[in-house]
C-alpha cells in the first residue's frame, strides 16, 4: 500500500512533536536534578558551618571551665578569678543563644539536643553559684554585725553552711558537663571536617 504525500507529513510532524515532547521532559529533569543537587550542596555546607561554629564555641566553654576549676584548686576557692572565668564561659552562652537557630542546620536530632542540654546544664548551676556567692558574702556580713542573738548566729551559719555546699554541688555539675562537652565536639568534627584536639594547647600557649 502507498504512502500520500499528506500521510508522509503526519509522520514527520509526529516525530517532531515527540521529539520536542520528549525534549521538554529532559530540561525538566535536569533542571530538578539541578536545583536538587545545588540545595543538597547548600544543605551541606550550612551544617558543615554549623559545626564548625558550635565545636569552636564548645570547645572555648570546656577550655575556660577546664581552667575555672583549676583555679578553684588554688587559693580562694570562689574568689574573683574563678568567678570571673565562670561569667567569661557564661558569655559563651550568650553567644550561643543569638545564633541559637542555626543549630537546626544539623540534621542529627539527638546531637541537637544532646549541644542545647549541655549548654542548659552549664548555665543554671553558673547562675546559682553566682547567686549563691552574693549570698554567702551578704551572710558573712551578717554574721559580723553587732547585737546578734546566738539563736539568729546559730540559724545564720547553718544557713551559710547549706550554701557552701551547695554551691560546691552547682560548680561539680557544671564541671561535669564540661567534660561531656568534649564528646560532643567529637561527633562535630566529622561534619566541620576539622580537629579540635589541639585547640586547648594552642590557648593555653597563648
Amino acid at each position: 500500500m502507498a504512502l500520500n504525500p499528506e500521510d508522509l507529513d503526519f509522520i514527520s510532524n509526529f516525530n517532531t512533536f515527540w521529539a520536542v515532547f520528549l525534549g521538554a521532559i529532559l530540561a525538566t529533569i535536569g533542571g530538578f536534578g539541578a536545583t536538587q543537587a545545588e540545595w543538597i550542596l547548600e544543605r551541606k555546607r550550612r551544617e558543615r558551618n554549623a559545626a564548625i561554629f558550635f565545636g569552636e564555641l564548645l570547645t572555648t566553654m570546656n577550655i575556660i571551665l577546664t581552667i575555672a576549676g583549676e583555679s578553684r584548686e588554688v587559693g580562694d576557692p570562689y574568689g574573683p578569678i574563678t568567678l570571673r572565668l565562670l561569667r567569661s564561659a557564661v558569655k559563651e552562652v550568650d553567644i550561643y543563644n543569638r545564633n541559637r537557630e542555626t543549630l537546626f542546620d544539623l540534621r542529627d536530632a539527638e546531637l541537637r539536643a544532646k549541644i542545647h542540654t549541655l549548654v542548659l546544664r552549664i548555665v543554671m548551676p553558673a547562675d546559682g553559684v553566682f547567686d549563691m556567692t552574693n549570698e554567702i558574702t551578704q551572710a558573712q556580713s551578717l554574721l559580723r554585725s553587732p547585737g546578734m542573738t546566738l539563736d539568729d548566729r546559730a540559724e545564720l551559719e547553718e544557713r551559710l553552711e547549706r550554701l557552701r555546699t551547695n554551691r560546691v554541688g552547682a560548680f561539680d555539675t557544671i564541671l561535669e558537663s564540661s567534660e561531656q562537652l568534649k564528646n560532643v565536639v567529637r561527633l562535630l568534627e566529622p561534619i566541620a571536617k576539622y580537629s579540635y584536639e589541639n585547640l586547648d594547647k594552642v590557648v593555653r600557649n597563648t
